[in-house]
Parts: C-alpha cells; sequence; structure tokens
C-alpha cells in the first residue's frame, strides 16, 4: 500500500486590521454623540436667589479738568493757570477729596512734552486716579 504525503501549507499569522477599527471607533463616536443630543434636558428647580443691596453711591466724585493748550498754558476747570501753580493745586486737590480724580485733555496743537510735565506733576501728587480724553477740544473749554 502506498502512503501519499499530504503538504499542509504553512499557516499564516493572524493579523489585526487598523481600517475597519477605525470604523468601528468612529460608528460608535457618532453614535454616541447622536444619542447625547437627543437627551432632553434635565428640568431643575427654580430656587430664588437673594440679591443683594446696591450701596448708595452718593454723590459723584468730582472731577478735575486739566487742559494743555498749544503755548504751554494749563487750564484747571476752564480756568487759567500757570505751570509753578499746578502742583500747590494738585496736593491741595487731593487733601480735599477723598477720592481725587483728573481728566487730562489738550486742544488740537498741544505739545506732547507739556503733557507729559503735567502727567508728571499727577504722579508726583500721588493721585493714582486720572485719564487722558483721547479727543480734543478748543483752548479753555
Amino acid at each position: 500500500m502506498e502512503v501519499s504525503k499530504i503538504t499542509l501549507r504553512p499557516r499564516k499569522k493572524a493579523r489585526i486590521e487598523i481600517i475597519p477599527l477605525i470604523d468601528v471607533i468612529f460608528f460608535l463616536l457618532a453614535t454616541f454623540v447622536l444619542f447625547t443630543l437627543s437627551l432632553n434636558r434635565i428640568q431643575s428647580i427654580p430656587v430664588d436667589l437673594p440679591f443683594p443691596k446696591p450701596p448708595d453711591p452718593g454723590p459723584p466724585p468730582e472731577v478735575v479738568a486739566i487742559q494743555v493748550s498749544a503755548d504751554g498754558a494749563l487750564y484747571w476747570n476752564r480756568e487759567a493757570i500757570e505751570m509753578d501753580e499746578l502742583p500747590t493745586r494738585l496736593v491741595t486737590y487731593k487733601n480735599q477729596e477723598k477720592d481725587p480724580r483728573i481728566m487730562l485733555s489738550g486742544d488740537d496743537r498741544a505739545k506732547f512734552g507739556s503733557t507729559v510735565l503735567v502727567l508728571d506733576e499727577i504722579r508726583k501728587a500721588g493721585i493714582e486716579k486720572f485719564s487722558v480724553e483721547t479727543k480734543t477740544r478748543p483752548t479753555g473749554k
């Protein structure tokens, strides 16, 4: 009797295919996203929270307007003053007011150097709240 040999092919190793796995993951992601979008919002119990009483604002703080003109002249609330008077006026104003505030402006031809000198005097006087007006106005107004 003759024995026939059966030749077997070598077995292939198992592989994990990544492309179908990515497809399944995206399908699951889309399913969960659509599911969460279709959920109804949870109803909550309305709660009336207390509101704080607003503080009494009192009278509005006085704001001093200082204007620098083209020739270097200064105006304190539309009153012409000299540059030498400015430091003493600032110190007096700071001592009289609880919350001193200054609005610095200039006419259309005011020099930058004069404005910086006024800003330096405001800082030397210890006044921390000041604003610089960005639009120009006529001299002394």
